[in-house]
């Protein structure tokens, strides 16, 4: 970690939780979209002062690279140890034993997980073939985009890419699939897009990583590209950042990865930089 974020970062965490318990803000049911914000506007300002603090005025590529060059700066995890942080992040808010699934949105225990039917496993959002990284410690354990889902739901989403329409998904209310694309339910299409820009702009292809982008397609297949960019800009914009995604977001900065979601924190440059 460089000295400038090793020096932001741990006045940052001890500021955040200052507000959160003076605000005494909880996380509302992930299925709400939006919620209650666990981040208030005085922690945002504190973000900006600090940890956003090289990307502020900036628009389209600059942009984009102080993001990049802001959150890469990360502790990385096996891929076994993804197990156990899904279970941090992805916690019901109403049930501390269970997980909210990404696409069924059903809470189900945290100890079923496992690769059997009924059980639930780890998404890629970012499908691992999009780019061929596989479930190497970089993008393929980045849990800012890996998320507990269905182990049957997981399979019929495979590698798709995301786009509207096609019929619906057996098991996953709201979800649709057809022979290229899903389509996730409504209260996460946002959490979707946000997380899938996070990887263009985490994984530029310096760090022996493929360089990752969006585009305007679908069937990118093994390419490091996943569409539809103009179908997940206009998710982001209806589906904005929720309680749950806002809480998880904080979990992975403060226990995890250490690095954050911008697009969670400021959804307003997706369309500054797209």
């Amino acid at each position: 970690m460089s000295r400038r974020h090793l020096r932001y970062r741990r006045p940052l965490l001890a500021t955040l939780a200052a507000f959160t318990v003076l605000g005494g803000t909880a996380a509302a049911a992930p299925a709400a979209t939006p919620g209650a914000a666990p981040t208030t506007a005085t922690s945002l300002r504190v973000l900006d002062d600090t940890y956003y603090q090289g990307a502020l005025g900036k628009t389209g590529t600059q942009l984009k690279s102080a993001l990049h060059d802001i959150i890469s700066v990360q502790t990385k995890l096996s891929y076994s140890q993804v197990w156990n942080a899904l279970k941090d992040t992805d916690e019901d808010p109403a049930n501390s034993s269970n997980v909210i699934l990404l696409y069924t949105g059903r809470s189900q225990s945290k100890n079923s997980n496992g690769g059997s039917v009924g059980d639930w496993n780890r998404e890629h959002v970012w499908a691992k073939s999009h780019g061929d990284f596989g479930t190497a410690t970089g993008p393929g354990t980045d849990i800012h985009h890996l998320r507990p889902e269905d182990v049957t739901v997981n399979s019929i989403r495979g590698n798709k890419d995301f786009d509207n329409g096609g019929s619906a998904v057996s098991g996953a209310p709201g979800n649709y699939t057809d022979s290229d694309s899903f389509e996730p339910r409504d209260a996460v299409k946002g959490d979707v897009a946000r997380m899938l820009l996070y990887m263009a702009v985490r994984y530029e292809g310096d760090d022996s990583f493929p360089d990752l982008e969006p585009n305007d397609k679908v069937n990118n297949g093994s390419a490091p590209n996943i569409g539809r960019l103009s179908v997940l800009k206009a998710w982001s914009q209806e589906d904005p950042p929720d309680a749950f995604e806002k809480r998880r977001n904080d979990v992975i900065f403060d226990q995890y990865q250490h690095n954050r979601n911008p697009f969670i924190d400021h959804p307003e440059w997706v369309s500054a930089i797209w």
